[in-house]
């Protein structure tokens, strides 16, 4: 059910209630607002649920993207190491000969 159906049947039943005798109406009156009132504050939870559902994606996404590129960084780094690793055991190599 969207907003504009709940509303309407919301409507409904209050157009309905006021055709209730006075003693009963006054406490459907009171459900009834009782009603929109929860719907209202779910409506609000539900939008600060999907905000911070969205906070969290982008959340990820930067970090999945901060991971791939310390990976990138790691790997460059590993390969100056190797080469200077493997520049120095040529040098090694060339004082023993």
């Amino acid at each position: 059910m969207n907003e504009q159906e709940f509303q309407a049947k919301l409507g409904e039943l209050i157009s309905q209630i006021n055709n209730v005798p006075e003693g009963d109406r006054t406490d459907l009156l009171k459900l009834a607002e009782e009603t929109k009132n929860r719907h209202d504050r779910m409506k609000k939870t539900i939008g600060e649920l999907q905000e911070s559902l969205d906070y969290l994606r982008l959340s990820v996404k930067y970090l999945v993207f901060d991971l791939e590129a310390t990976r990138r960084e790691n790997q460059y780094l590993r390969k100056l190491l190797d080469r200077q690793a493997g520049a120095n055991d040529q040098n090694d190599q060339n004082h023993n000969d």
